[in-house]
């Protein structure tokens, strides 16, 4: 490290020949950190800069992978992009509009430079909203799309909640949904509650057998499924029974035989 100092006069000269063995003759950057003493995630990420910006990216240094620009060097439709996102949302951050351009044109102006394109630039080209708030779309999966789309452009939740009216958590549960199920996410879940299924194959198999005995009617049974640690109500009882008797030709409880009728007695004084 110290000879390439003692030989280079700028910053830049110092930092091309620190990067230079990797660049030219694809020596490794663990091999070339312990030569020069630099740590070697830097050496590998100014490594890629430069195979990617070239020399630019020796002059201004790179922000999460890409070197910051001006407005003069950024293409029209760049800072086209600058207003149109300025006049979509004017709440968002400069430094966020700058990320949603490099995504979008892999150009990373300075937020500097967004500030002065987006209050000094003619009007947006946008006439109308992209998307509607998320209560005047009335499609779940439509709205979940618009939320997506926005996400994948470099929108912050932050951002996407105030721009489509809702919730921070709503944005982020339906990003959740989007990255653990894809598009299964997008359907529209039941809010019903979920009742267990009470008729199951046990319940069935257990009145079928206290149903041998006849007498007992869907509340003796309902009472002689709690004893075996069964709960389910009578009427559900009701209809077990009910199936059973089609299904094994299972007798009814015969009806309760009437009280014979006792003729009244008159007495005489």
């Amino acid at each position: 490290m110290g000879s390439i100092q003692q030989w280079t006069l700028w910053p830049e000269q110092e930092l091309y020949e620190q990067i230079r063995p990797l660049v030219l003759f694809h020596e490794t950057a663990g091999e070339r950190a312990k030569e020069i003493g630099v740590p070697q995630r830097t050496l590998s990420r100014k490594a890629d800069e430069f195979e990617r910006d070239g020399m630019q990216s020796l002059f201004s240094s790179g922000e999460q992978g890409g070197a910051r620009e001006t407005g003069k060097t950024l293409p029209e439709e760049v800072r086209q992009l600058v207003v149109d996102l300025y006049a979509e949302l004017p709440t968002m951050s400069w430094r966020e509009i700058a990320e949603v351009c490099y995504i979008r044109y892999a150009r990373r102006p300075d937020h500097k430079s967004v500030k002065h394109i987006a209050t000094a630039t003619p009007p947006a080209s946008l006439s109308a909203r992209r998307y509607q708030p998320w209560h005047l779309i009335p499609d779940p999966a439509e709205r979940k799309l618009a939320v997506i789309r926005l996400h994948s452009e470099g929108w912050s939740i932050t951002s996407i909640a105030a721009y489509m009216q809702t919730t921070r958590p709503t944005i982020y549960a339906t990003l959740q949904r989007w990255a653990e199920e894809g598009v299964a996410g997008l359907e529209e879940k039941s809010r019903a509650r979920k009742q267990p299924r009470k008729a199951t194959l046990q319940v069935r198999n257990e009145t079928r057998k206290l149903q041998q005995n006849p007498l007992l009617g869907e509340w003796r049974m309902h009472t002689a499924l709690l004893r075996i640690g069964i709960e389910v109500s009578p009427a559900t009882c009701g209809r077990i029974m009910a199936a059973n008797r089609q299904l094994y030709g299972i007798e009814k409880k015969p009806p309760r035989a009437p009280r014979p009728k006792i003729a009244g007695r008159s007495i005489s004084g």
